[in-house]
């Protein structure tokens, strides 16, 4: 059963909100001298996104019961043998950026290089206590588990690939223009109020997986493995004390 946390960090960085000319520069036969100024000496607009991960550690230290109750599960005839905790890291790391202001016009135009990191803190991975580490009902928990953990891991690439592309169809390569004095709080709050959510987003579609994971059939699987040894553990358990 999986846990998925999302965190993420801003660091100070310089960019741009609005497109408060852009309409004009499409309409416009020719390239203004501030446009061609802007467009010949910024650097081109860049975006990279970086995706990773760290890694894992299995806890035999809780009960089932204990579990179950972590992962919140309500029917009383359902237990939760193992659980996988994911916590996601969202990271806009620093940017130089250069903006070149036209106090002709009180604009200024800047070209957003955004470099954000996308990665895993290690799997924590939990297995009943009741469960002896190599025993066959372990082996079983934790394989299922390990389909879990791969199932985020699986999703972390579709995730770059998607913000990757939204990125690039964001920012085109091209400067923006906005009123001087505005690109500092513009880029921050574009990357707080909509890309961080964006992101965050994409991420969590990794939950439809792990509920296919968890599909009925599957706990029947799991409960009837070993001949049995996970029904005897779980029939021990639901005994007077």
């Amino acid at each position: 059963m999986p846990m998925l946390r999302i965190r993420w960090r801003l660091f100070n960085l310089l960019a741009l909100l609005m497109l408060a000319l852009s309409g004009h520069a499409a309409a416009a036969p020719a390239r203004t001298v501030f446009q061609a100024r802007c467009e010949d000496t910024l650097d081109k607009t860049i975006s990279i996104l970086t995706a990773q991960q760290n890694g894992y550690s299995v806890n035999t230290q809780l009960s089932y019961r204990s579990l179950t109750a972590m992962g919140g599960r309500g029917a009383s005839n359902q237990f939760v043998l193992g659980l996988t905790k994911a916590e996601s890291l969202i990271q806009l790391n620093p940017v130089k950026l250069r903006i070149l202001p036209d106090p002709l016009s009180g604009y200024e135009c800047i070209a957003p290089q955004l470099s954000f990191s996308i990665s895993f803190k290690p799997f924590l991975i939990y297995v009943g206590s009741e469960f002896a580490p190599g025993s066959c009902a372990y082996k079983e928990i934790l394989a299922h588990e390990f389909r879990h953990m791969q199932a985020y891991l699986d999703h972390l690439p579709k995730t770059d690939q998607v913000v990757r592309d939204a990125l690039a169809k964001r920012f085109a390569g091209k400067p923006f223009y906005a009123p001087q004095g505005t690109a500092v709080s513009a880029l921050n709050h574009e990357v707080s109020a909509s890309w961080i959510p964006f992101i965050r987003n994409e991420l969590a579609k990794a939950e439809a997986a792990q509920r296919v994971i968890d599909a009925p059939e599957e706990y029947r699987r799991i409960s009837n493995a070993c001949d049995g040894e996970i029904q005897r553990i779980l029939q021990q358990g639901r005994r007077p004390r």
